[in-house]
């Protein structure tokens, strides 16, 4: 199905697939808050044992895994909730996802004004996308994107290891920008809701006990980290700038095990996602069905271990809408939808 010229991608993919579907697709889907039960559980479960436990430091480490893993389907769980797929009720809304993202202290209302405003209404678009990465332009005129490239240049391991900091290094940037920006009773809730988590942590540290901290919560925020950001940064930065806003463009569908998909909410479904925000993921495989029957041409997707590859191999900074440039050597490499082939990446012209 072609897109006419002057028309808005996303609001024909939205329409056209609206009357494809049935309409409870379009409501929120209550029992997925009961996934936060296991979740919660894995997870004191697992503090309890590296904390009150004289288990061998190897095991406790493989618990310190395990905690991790549940923090981050908690964070997949109330990115879901947090776009009113499970209740449409704001107070139950933020409740309920703020403890989802409890283990990565970030606000409820950070969350939704960074990124179901600012991200999901811009994706890609430099300059109003808060998570596009640099481009060759922004790397000449700031340090601090100099710095960072020559820290994590391309085709190194410190680019995974950048992975476990970078969800709460960017939320804390963010946070920052926001508080500036914003004023009055705004920027108290803002501020309030930010110290919540923290004191949380504070206090049950203080509980635990210190020593017990690398263990119940730092390897595992590394941890999470790391599985959130493998998801965030191959759903969008292998895919070119955008003008306008097309999912289609702009997102990349991930291929992974049917059970990561159960215990990650179906994040992986990320352009289905991001043509409809609100539906439950339950619902993703069905609108994925669609799309690559009206639109084969324009669907991306690719497997988590290529995705990860493709990123490794190729630098982070934009050259143009459509070629990311290492700065170091001035190669450019090609973008999703436009010459990228994960099992042969090589510089273009």
């Amino acid at each position: 199905m072609n897109i006419a010229a002057g028309t808005n991608p996303h609001r024909v993919y939205a329409q056209e697939l609206r009357r494809r579907l049935p309409a409870h697709y379009f409501r929120p889907v209550g029992y997925r808050a009961l996934w936060m039960i296991p979740y919660i559980a894995v997870a004191s479960g697992g503090i309890l044992l590296v904390t009150m436990t004289t288990l061998p430091v190897a095991l406790r480490f493989a618990i310190a895994l395990v905690i991790g893993m549940s923090f981050a389907s908690l964070g997949f769980l109330g990115h879901e909730i947090m776009h009113g797929a499970v209740t449409r009720r704001p107070w139950l809304r933020d409740l309920l996802g703020g403890i989802c993202l409890l283990p990565h202290a970030v606000a409820p209302l950070l969350w939704r004004q960074w990124h179901n405003a600012e991200h999901h209404g811009n994706t890609q678009i430099h300059g109003r996308d808060p998570d596009a990465t640099s481009t060759i332009e922004d790397y000449q005129e700031r340090r601090s994107v100099q710095i960072l490239h020559r820290l994590v240049p391309i085709r190194s391991i410190r680019f995974f290891l950048l992975l476990s900091v970078w969800l709460n290094v960017h939320a804390a940037i963010v946070l920052r920008n926001h508080l500036r920006a914003a004023s009055g009773r705004g920027r108290l809730r803002l501020i309030i809701q930010s110290l919540l988590p923290l004191v949380f942590w504070a206090a049950v540290t203080v509980l635990l006990g210190w020593r017990h901290l690398p263990l119940f919560y730092v390897v595992p925020l590394l941890v999470s980290n790391f599985v959130l950001m493998s998801y965030i940064a191959t759903n969008h930065h292998l895919n070119p700038l955008l003008e306008d806003d097309d999912p289609l463009k702009g997102s990349l569908t991930l291929i992974v095990p049917r059970f990561l998909d159960v215990f990650h909410s179906n994040f992986s479904h990320h352009t289905e996602h991001h043509i409809f925000p609100a539906m439950s993921t339950k619902y993703a495989p069905e609108v994925k069905r669609l799309l690559k029957k009206l639109w084969p041409d324009r669907y991306n997707e690719m497997s988590l271990s290529d995705a990860m590859k493709s990123l490794w191999a190729t630098p982070r900074l934009y050259l143009d809408n459509i070629r990311l440039v290492d700065p170091a050597t001035g190669q450019a490499y090609p973008v999703v939808g436009h010459g990228l082939n994960p099992k042969q990446i090589a510089p273009v012209e």
